[in-house]
């Protein structure tokens, strides 16, 4: 308990504004980085007078367009056949990337035209791969970054609030709401592998 705790105090102390946008560029590609334990520590940060809850907003979603962009210019100029076949290897499988997740990322994008990389980014398991059919279709930039830009920060604001406000809740009433916060975003990264270990076995 000791070392989860002395995690816990060095991911803290070490959340900044840059940090943020760097966790948000990586949670915006293939990279499983869930942004359910990003933004809402950084809001609870921003509760106790650390940070700002507006620049977290901006920052966050700075840093998920940047990502955002790295997987639709990947896909633009690399292509459906490479795509493809990275989510098939072990390397995109170490990012918990498949064939499937990939279909299914770019049939939502078919099906919902340019808003789904509005749409997308409020969805679980969309979110971090609609950039990717965004590029395969090569979608006009300005609509790109504006879809994106307004889906990741409607998202953020969400997590920002709910961070944020937990925090209060904690002062109040719950002392120990911190550790359930951090329990959630571990378990959630856990729930991430064990699905996707599931699904593998399933193909076999």
């Amino acid at each position: 308990m000791t070392i989860f705790h002395s995690l816990f105090d060095w991911y803290m102390a070490n959340l900044t504004y840059l940090t943020v946008a760097l966790l948000m560029t990586i949670e915006s590609t293939f990279m499983p980085l869930p942004s359910e334990i990003v933004i809402p520590f950084a809001a609870w940060k921003a509760a106790q007078g650390d940070l700002n809850i507006f620049l977290v907003v901006i920052f966050g979603t700075a840093g998920a367009l940047c990502g955002s962009l790295i997987n639709y210019f990947l896909a633009r100029y690399l292509g459906r056949p490479i795509i493809y076949s990275f989510a098939e290897s072990k390397a995109g499988k170490l990012f918990l990337l498949s064939r499937e997740k990939v279909e299914h990322a770019e049939q939502y994008f078919v099906r919902n035209g340019k808003s789904s990389t509005f749409i997308g980014r409020l969805v679980p398991g969309i979110r971090h791969l609609i950039s990717i059919p965004a590029g395969l279709a090569r979608m006009e930039m300005k609509h790109f970054i504006f879809y994106t830009v307004a889906g990741a920060g409607i998202w953020n604001i969400i997590l920002a609030v709910i961070g944020y406000y937990l925090y209060e809740v904690r002062e109040k009433i719950f002392p120990c709401l911190g550790w359930i916060l951090l329990a959630f975003g571990a378990g959630f990264v856990v729930f991430l592998v064990i699905r996707d270990r599931k699904k593998k076995r399933g193909q076999v």
